[in-house]
C-alpha cells in the first residue's frame, strides 16, 4: 500500500492537503505543528484515488534503544479526511491500516499516541486498529442555536457572574501589539503559578506572537479591563468552523469575580458575526470529570468524548523498555502513555 510523507520543508503540500479534509482544526495545519522544536513533525497522508486520510504526527528516538515512537503535538489533533466514513469505506479503511502498519515497521516505529478531536468524526478510522481510549467529555457551545437558548443553558452563577462583570464596567478588547502579548503572557503565567503548573506550559512572548500572526488559522489574544486595567484574557482560535479556547488567565485578586466568563461569553458572540459552528471550551485536566470541567460545563450542556489513540505496534519491545523504567518510575494508578515516557494525556 502506497503512502506519502510530507515534512515540515513541504509548507504547501502540507497546507494544501489540509484544507481539503471535510473538517480540520488548528491543530492539524502545518503552521501549527511548525511551533514543535524538539522534534520535527511530519504528515503522514494515505491516498486511494481522490480519497485521503491525513495524520499529523511527531516522530520520537527512544533514549538507548534503535527504536522510535510517535506523538502529536499538543492539542486535539488525530487523522483527517475528505470523506465522511461509513460501512460502505471498510476496503479504504483497511487499506489505510494496512498501509500505515508498513510505515510503523518500515521505521522501527514502537506505539503511537495521539490525542483525537472532540469534535470531528475519528473512530472509523482508528477502531480498525484498536487502542482507542475515553478520557471523559469536554464541553462546547453550539453556536447555531439562539443566543437567548444559549444563555439559557448557563449555569445560574454563570449568568448571575456575567450580569454583574456587565454592570461593573468590566470591557473586553483583542489586543495584537508585543505590548499587548506581554500583558497577556504577564496575566498567564501568574495564573499558571497560582495553579503550580509544569514549566511546559510557560510559553512566551514569541510563542503568543508566532500564533497571533499565523495565516493558516485565526488566533486572538482577548483582555478583559477594568478601569483601563488588564486583569485577565484568553488566548482564542479561530480555525474551520471552530473556536477552541486555547488558554485563560486571570489575575489572582481578581479571581473572586471570574472576568473570564463575561470573555467567554463575548467570544461566543463573535463567533456568531464569524460564521463559526461551534465555541470548545473543553474539558478537565486530563480528562477529568473535576472542578475545571465543572466550571466549564456552567456554560452549556453539549458534551463531546475526548478520546485518545494509544496503539501498540510491538508489545514485546514495549514491555521491555516498560520494564527498563521500572525502578525510576512508579506505574500504579496511572494514565501515563507510553509508560516509558511517564507522559501524561
Amino acid at each position: 500500500m502506497e503512502y506519502q510523507i510530507i515534512n515540515q520543508n513541504q509548507k504547501d503540500e502540507w497546507t494544501q492537503c489540509i484544507k481539503k479534509a471535510v473538517a480540520f482544526d488548528l491543530y492539524h495545519t502545518w503552521q501549527y505543528n511548525a511551533f514543535e522544536k524538539a522534534d520535527k513533525p511530519f504528515l503522514f497522508l494515505y491516498q486511494q484515488n481522490d480519497d485521503f486520510i491525513a495524520f499529523p504526527l511527531i516522530k520520537r528516538k527512544i533514549d538507548d534503544s534503535n527504536f522510535y515512537d510517535l506523538t502529536s503535538a499538543y492539542g486535539y489533533v488525530g487523522p483527517i479526511s475528505n470523506r465522511q466514513f461509513t460501512h460502505a469505506d471498510d476496503a479504504f479503511l483497511e487499506n489505510f491500516k494496512n498501509a500505515f502498519l508498513q510505515f510503523l515497521k518500515k521505521e522501527a516505529i514502537i506505539c503511537v499516541f495521539s490525542r483525537l478531536h472532540p469534535i470531528i468524526s475519528q473512530g472509523a478510522v482508528l477502531n480498525k486498529f484498536g487502542g482507542v481510549y475515553d478520557n471523559g467529555q469536554t464541553v462546547g457551545i453550539d453556536l447555531n442555536t439562539p443566543v437567548e437558548i444559549q444563555i439559557s443553558k448557563y449555569r445560574k452563577g454563570h449568568r448571575n457572574a456575567i450580569k454583574y462583570l456587565r454592570q461593573h464596567d468590566y470591557l473586553t478588547k483583542e489586543v495584537s501589539t508585543p505590548e499587548g502579548v506581554k500583558t497577556f503572557v504577564k496575566i498567564y503565567h501568574e495564573n499558571m503559578r497560582r495553579i503550580k503548573a509544569a514549566n511546559e506550559y510557560f510559553f512566551n512572548e514569541e510563542y503568543f506572537l508566532n500564533l497571533i500572526n499565523a495565516k493558516e488559522f485565526d488566533a486572538r489574544i482577548m483582555l478583559v479591563y477594568l478601569n483601563d486595567e488588564p486583569i485577565a484574557g484568553g488566548v482564542f482560535t479561530f480555525t474551520d468552523q471552530i473556536i477552541q479556547v486555547h488558554l485563560l488567565g486571570t489575575l489572582t485578586e481578581h479571581l473572586v469575580h471570574s472576568p473570564v466568563k463575561l470573555l467567554i461569553d463575548e467570544v461566543s458572540l463573535l463567533g456568531r458575526e464569524c460564521g463559526m459552528r461551534y465555541l470548545h471550551i473543553g474539558g478537565g485536566i486530563g480528562g477529568q470529570n473535576d472542578s475545571l470541567f465543572y466550571w466549564k460545563s456552567g456554560f452549556s450542556d453539549l458534551y463531546f468524548n475526548f478520546q485518545t489513540w494509544r496503539y501498540i505496534n510491538n508489545q514485546l519491545i514495549y514491555n521491555e523498555l516498560v520494564k527498563s523504567k521500572a525502578e525510576e518510575f512508579s506505574f500504579q494508578k496511572t494514565d501515563f502513555f507510553p509508560l516509558y515516557r511517564k507522559s501524561s494525556i
